[in-house]
């Protein structure tokens, strides 16, 4: 059987969920989709980005993640929204729902996209294209926005059609299609590929997806290593990977914050990255699982960026022990200049073990951390993250 894979993705997703929630509930007279609009963080809390963005605020150049400073140049009159981020995952969560009505395998790739394989059931509403027309209007009518769908025989190739003219569109991208419809496009369109990895092809006179493709992937795998073996691959249209109905399983946990202030001693960062290992461990614990590695990241007040990490003697998930590798971390690759943001993060991750190699000097009850974790957990799952607190966060700001 011929596989057919659609990608479907919400057109402007934050923006447009902002654009229905404030027609339909809020008595809005004003669509935010038709004027030059955006949802951006808050400037006073230093995450002054670009979340999303209308189509008339794009023809004015403001782009995604770029700061809000920049974007005001260029457009003075944008109008900008916070951000409502428990809106948006009731909006995706209705948008998904819809989505399994066609689909036994659904894999959510983002909060705003996922990935149909429609081999099974797409003959239960005609062709591959009357199937994508009928879940887009469906969606259109039942939830008040638009969706843009791709539509191909793997999953690469689907992604790329669904970024073709937007928004409100079905477009196809078959083999027999991508001659015509994808070489000819700039390089830097191509899924995975970044802007220095773009930079890199430009200056090796490759500046088209047609022109990757045709070129020898010996000598593109001996500049770029294994990423050149596969955007080489994807230029081509070549994809193996399966959709999945069930996530995978994490490779890595990880939290980071961008501080309100900035940070500038050992005292005030080990708050800030007590508060990211607690979310970050209880996750861990939530899923059953621990790490085999952590690693602390720094941006300084000039954007500079640094991490350091460290392979731990036993996996864990425990709170404290974390905290501790992590502190440590911090302090070995601290400069000392002012901090703007931190991250903590974790991989090789393993299943939870109910046994674990003990020091002969160690004189850490690990049994005793665990139970007070679990009922931590616990409790904060009945009554809300702040039912319990530890002393050192009391009048506190929230850095989660």
């Amino acid at each position: 059987m011929n596989k057919i894979i659609f990608h479907i993705d919400v057109n402007s997703a934050f923006l447009s969920w902002e654009a229905v929630y404030r027609l339909a509930h809020k008595g809005g007279a004003e669509d935010l989709r038709e004027i030059a609009s955006a949802v951006g963080g808050d400037m006073a809390l230093r995450h002054g980005i670009i979340l999303a963005k209308s189509i008339p605020a794009k023809k004015y150049g403001i782009k995604t993640g770029e700061a809000i400073w920049e974007a005001k140049q260029k457009c003075q009159k944008l109008i900008l929204v916070p951000p409502n981020y428990e809106l948006y995952e009731k909006c995706s969560a209705a948008f998904m729902e819809i989505l399994c009505d066609y689909s036994d395998v659904v894999e959510p790739y983002s909060i705003d996209e996922a990935f149909l394989d429609m081999s099974a059931s797409c003959h239960l509403f005609g062709s591959p294209e009357k199937a994508a027309m009928q879940i887009k209007d469906r969606i259109l009518k039942t939830l008040g926005f638009t969706v843009n769908i791709g539509i191909s025989n793997n999953k690469l190739l689907a992604k790329m059609a669904s970024d073709f003219q937007k928004p409100n569109q079905v477009h196809t991208l078959y083999p027999e299609e991508i001659q015509e419809k994808m070489w000819p496009l700039p390089i830097s369109d191509l899924f995975f590929v970044g802007r220095a990895t773009a930079r890199k092809l430009l200056s090796m006179g490759i500046r088209t997806i047609g022109e990757l493709a045709a070129s020898d992937p010996v000598w593109i795998k001996r500049i770029l290593k294994t990423q050149g073996q596969v955007i080489w691959g994807f230029a081509n249209g070549i994809d193996g990977s399966p959709v999945f109905a069930q996530p995978e399983a994490n490779k890595g946990y990880g939290n980071s914050t961008t501080t309100p202030f900035d940070v500038t001693d050992h005292k005030t960062a080990d708050k800030v990255l007590l508060a990211l290992c607690e979310t970050l461990s209880n996750r861990l614990r939530s899923d059953h699982v621990q790490a085999g590695v952590v690693s602390v990241s720094i941006r300084y007040t000039d954007f500079s960026y640094i991490s350091h990490q460290r392979v731990l003697y036993n996996p864990t998930n425990l709170t404290l022990e974390i905290y501790k590798v992590v502190c440590r971390l911090f302090r070995e690759v601290w400069n000392g200049r002012p901090v703007r943001h931190l991250g903590v993060h974790t991989s090789k991750i393993h299943p939870e073990e109910l046994w674990r190699q003990r020091d002969f000097f160690d004189e850490i009850d690990y049994e005793k951390l665990f139970r007070l974790d679990q009922t931590i957990d616990s409790i904060k799952s009945c009554f809300g993250p702040d039912s319990v607190m530890r002393a050192v966060f009391l009048g506190q700001p929230n850095t989660d």
